[in-house]
């Protein structure tokens, strides 16, 4: 599970698109959605592509994509 909520804000502060991360991630625009709604996991290969597209700390990757339940 992730933090939906601050990736969201995490890729509307950077004026990232969707669809360019998606493409980033070799998956689709609405298969990103559905990882972001947290409907489907993100595989590891995906959240790397993501933390390099947002350019993200490791601390900023903890806590979006590493949360406890």
């Amino acid at each position: 599970m992730i933090n939906t909520e601050l990736l969201r804000n995490t890729i509307k502060e950077k004026g990232v698109k969707y669809k360019y991360i998606a493409s980033r991630c070799g998956i689709t625009p609405y298969g990103l959605q559905k990882k972001i709604d947290n409907i489907y996991d993100f595989r590891l290969n995906e959240i790397i592509a993501i933390c390099d597209v947002l350019d993200l700390s490791n601390e900023q990757k903890n806590k979006i994509f590493f949360i406890s339940k």
